[in-house]
């Protein structure tokens, strides 16, 4: 009430000044004294002036009464205890170690290939014949020679047990055997050269070489051959991640080309650092039914290096910077029944960061009032509203 009538009794002076000065102005206008009209105006602008003074108190003494209108709306988020994993990103390739392409060890023509593309095939399956040249006609011979020799070897050494012939004869007659036998021995190493067999069970993905065609040795690629049972995924990681980054670890796998993921672990780490890039290899496992990877797919890995169950986290936008480099936010304190609380500005301690969010390690603890909406527009000690 008192405040309106000091607003009416200013406003009626107002008025009053207003029309006495009309009147008083008009008449000296019509006189003509210049010197009149000077002290005319000056004292209309201490009028003014005096006027403006007290609309300025008055505005003041209206702001301190009712600051609800004037204070910034915030929101506030409760910092609390969470589990936090931070990930380390990397992009890796599907890798086998049962993924090679068989070459033939002789030269000639490829008479037989005994299998096709999408074939399961076991360890030692013979897959392809290569023309052996007469190889197994000279072998049926030097057998047969070979079995006539140790005829005579076995007989001789009878007698030489008896103590009938020389000792010659019975050395010559071992001798003669033992030569047929390295001889029957080689060929058949020869022979073997003119098959091709799977060195390990999986599956045929490529027949490379038709046959019927003329092949050489270490040129001429004939099969591909896979196992899919036993596949991983090799990744570069940067050194520093030697301590976090061990076996065992959980990795999650995502295949943008399959829009699918999988959850695995390290199961083998390198020892070697690269020079080049300052990095070390990482095997991740791959499930044996993932029937839909193949080598070579380019993969996603998100590494589990680091895990706190009691962090706090809070979106990074609503961090600032100081001139000193100091990361800071707000948190509310006293708030009253009408949601009105007092701005603090805290420095905060962070940690690592992940999507949207960062953990805090000092500065911030459970339960504090953070303020999320509105943290850049408030200041340290300022009265705000609290909307939420």
């Amino acid at each position: 009430m008192k405040k309106i009538l000091t607003i009416l009794s200013i406003s009626f002076l107002i008025i009053s000044c207003g029309q006495d000065g009309s009147k008083s102005v008009d008449k000296i206008i019509e006189d003509g004294n210049l010197q009149a009209l000077r002290a005319k105006r000056t004292e209309i602008v201490t009028q003014q002036q005096e006027v403006a003074n007290q609309l300025k108190q008055l505005d003041e003494a209206i702001a301190s009464l009712d600051t609800i209108k004037k204070l910034p709306l915030v929101t506030t988020i409760t910092a609390k205890d969470t589990l936090f994993n931070h990930y380390l990103e990397l992009q890796g390739n599907v890798e086998t170690k049962q993924n090679i392409v068989l070459y033939p060890e002789m030269g000639g023509v490829l008479t037989r290939v005994y299998v096709k593309e999408g074939q399961k095939v076991v360890k030692g399956q013979l897959l392809a014949r290569i023309d052996d040249g007469g190889l197994s006609q000279q072998l049926s011979q030097v057998e047969v020679q070979t079995e006539l020799a140790k005829t005579t070897f076995d007989r001789q050494k009878r007698l030489w047990e008896q103590k009938i012939g020389s000792e010659i004869q019975y050395l010559q007659a071992k001798t003669t055997f033992e030569a047929q036998q390295n001889a029957v021995n080689q060929i058949k190493r020869q022979l073997a050269k003119t098959t091709i067999n799977a060195p390990f069970s999986g599956v045929i993905d490529d027949v490379i070489t038709e046959q019927g065609s003329v092949v050489s040795p270490g040129q001429n690629a004939i099969i591909r051959i896979v196992n899919l049972n036993n596949m991983y995924i090799e990744t570069e990681v940067p050194e520093r991640y030697i301590p976090s980054v061990t076996v065992g670890k959980d990795v999650e796998v995502y295949f943008p080309v399959l829009g699918k993921t999988i959850n695995t672990k390290i199961r083998q780490v390198g020892n070697y650092i690269n020079p080049n890039n300052r990095s070390f290899m990482v095997e991740v496992g791959i499930p044996a039914n993932e029937g839909t990877v193949k080598p070579n797919l380019t993969a996603k890995v998100k590494i589990n290096d680091y895990t706190n169950e009691k962090a706090i986290l809070i979106p990074q936008s609503i961090l600032s910077e100081n001139s000193e480099g100091d990361q800071y936010t707000y948190v509310t304190s006293g708030k009253d029944a009408q949601n009105i609380a007092e701005a603090k500005r805290v420095i905060v301690k962070t940690g690592k960061t992940q999507g949207d969010f960062i953990e805090i390690l000092n500065g911030i603890n459970t339960g504090d009032a953070v303020i999320s909406e509105g943290a850049r527009s408030v200041k340290d000690g300022q009265k705000v509203k609290i909307l939420n």
